[in-house]
């Protein structure tokens, strides 16, 4: 599980056998964890993050965007 990068205690991830999928990326923080839809960025899944968590990691995803895909573009060799 290849790590993007880690911001204020949230780790941003994807999975390696989720090529298939459109690009997207996994957040965890203690023990809760979401998924998130990257175009547009969109909450997919939700586990233990609270709502004022959510719209904070969606600011990081937001400034984050380019090295998001690029990341999952060059793990995947699109």
């Amino acid at each position: 599980m290849p790590l993007i990068f880690t911001k204020d205690g949230f780790r941003l991830f994807f999975y390696s056998n989720e090529a298939r999928e459109p690009v997207h990326v996994h957040v965890e923080k203690a023990e809760a964890v979401a998924k998130f839809w990257i175009k547009p960025i969109r909450l997919a899944r939700n586990d233990g993050f609270k709502s004022s968590e959510i719209k904070k990691i969606i600011r990081i995803i937001f400034e984050n965007q380019q090295l998001v895909e690029e990341k999952w573009n060059e793990h995947f060799k699109k």
